[in-house]
């Protein structure tokens, strides 16, 4: 970058001074209506619950849906946050309009703590079965909930941290009118000191929440998936479910862009390059979703042993044949084969297709994993016979719907306490960048601060 385009210390901090951060967008009515109408939903799922309750703790593959449900709150919203912590290290320009609202996903985790605690008392205790705890003398309940915890904190220090700036700007304006609590914001100055701390901060939060969500999603799968099947030995299953969260929750962001570009007035802030980002993102993930299912798939389809053609049966080849085939088509061969072409991976609309794709692949793929484990409860090494298969009733559709709806009611009040962008990034963004003239065109260039 030459030197007369460069920020000097000066302007550089004069651009992320909070007079030059723009407000929150408003809310209309038919955000209102959203509210009510998810709230109207959510109240279904919790009605469902109570339902379920009501036949007691002992029936395991009762609660099949339920876990699948929490599996899937966990795969998307709360890998969204690890998305913008992950491309904040690796300083990518475009990433800039979507850290806020990847960060403000942090927020249901706090439903999702509330949705994991029944499934505590669903699944036996590991004395009666394998697991990856051995003999130790902690329950791994409680290790179960330090970490979701820790996951859970780490993601709203984090949002909070990135959001210091954006609401004592927005105090400064009108102190006493925020939607939001004004003390978050009365500590942040803005003076070098306290920026070099922001950016320590969002380093290290950002590495803890990938540190502990990979953490979380790795005992997950163990202890809510694989011990409980009887014979199911698969190392490479808990990183499936790390890689297939990502794409999901990769997916979940793009929609959720889409949405505030389109219905959130943010237009002006979310363009085409982060659209075309993620698309690519998309498509490295949709390949490593794939390469770690067939590398996990092909040791039991060559082994043919007995109980493990059995397993495949279970989660693959039986009565759960077209589930796992839709699965197969939603979450690789269609988003492969679209994000393969690039006039629909550079556009707005192509990679929002795709990531409702993928949506929808990941919650079947949830239902597929987790009923099927939630429906074994034979004992022993290896399992012996196929467990009928089980399909939804009335409260497991109301879980799953009430489970979905409280994700988005959650997000949404979630964009009324706290700014919906991170302004101050996109502020830093747009003085480090610049046009320049290259031969015949203009080419965009980017200084690096550091």
């Amino acid at each position: 970058m030459p030197d007369d385009t460069t920020p000097t210390k000066t302007e550089y901090s004069s651009a992320l001074a909070p007079t030059h951060i723009q407000p929150m967008n408003k809310a209309g009515k038919w955000f209102w209506l959203a509210i009510v109408l998810l709230a109207i939903v959510f109240s279904m799922g919790v009605g469902g619950f109570i339902w379920r309750w009501q036949s007691g703790w002992d029936d395991r593959p009762a609660w099949g849906y339920y876990a699948a449900t929490f599996s899937f709150l966990l795969s998307t919203a709360q890998t969204a946050p690890l998305i913008s912590a992950g491309l904040r290290l690796v300083a990518g320009p475009w990433r800039r309009p979507l850290a806020r609202p990847a960060e403000l996903f942090a927020f249901v985790g706090i439903l999702n703590m509330l949705w994991f605690i029944p499934l505590l008392k669903v699944v036996p205790d590991t004395q009666h079965r394998r697991s990856i705890w051995f003999d130790s003398p902690i329950s791994f309940q409680i290790w179960e909930t330090i970490a979701l915890a820790i996951l859970i904190s780490c993601g709203l220090c984090l949002l909070y941290l990135a959001s210091m700036p954006d609401i004592a700007a927005k105090v400064s304006k009108a102190p006493g009118k925020q939607g939001f609590p004004v003390p978050l914001g009365l500590s942040w100055r803005g003076n070098p000191h306290q920026w070099r701390i922001l950016k320590l901060g969002l380093v290290v939060l950002g590495a803890g929440y990938i540190i502990f969500l990979t953490f979380q999603q790795t005992i997950f799968a163990s202890d809510f998936g694989l011990s409980l099947v009887p014979g199911w030995k698969d190392a490479l299953f808990p990183a499936y479910h790390i890689v297939s969260s990502l794409q999901a929750g990769t997916a979940l962001l793009t929609v959720s862009l889409f949405l505030l570009r389109q219905w959130g007035g943010l237009k002006d802030y979310i363009g085409l390059d982060t659209f075309k980002g993620l698309g690519r993102l998309l498509l490295v993930l949709t390949l490593l979703w794939f390469y770690f299912w067939w590398s996990s798939f092909i040791v039991f389809w060559y082994g043919r042993r007995p109980e493990e053609q059995l397993l495949l049966q279970l989660f693959v080849s039986g009565p759960i044949r077209p589930l796992f085939t839709l699965v197969l088509i939603l979450n690789f061969v269609l988003p492969f084969l679209l994000l393969l072409w690039s006039p629909i991976r550079k556009s707005i609309a192509g990679p929002v297709i795709v990531s409702v794709f993928i949506l929808s692949g990941t919650l079947l793929d949830r239902i597929r994993l987790f009923t099927t484990a939630f429906s074994v409860t034979e004992s022993g090494e290896v399992i012996k016979n196929l467990p009928p298969t089980r399909l939804p009733d009335t409260a497991d559709i109301f879980i799953l719907m009430g489970g979905l709806a409280g994700m988005a009611l959650t997000y949404l009040v979630a964009t009324r306490l706290l700014p919906v962008l991170s302004y101050w990034e996109i502020t830093q963004g747009k003085i480090l960048e610049s046009e320049k003239q290259f031969g015949l065109r203009k080419v965009r260039m980017v200084a690096k601060p550091d």
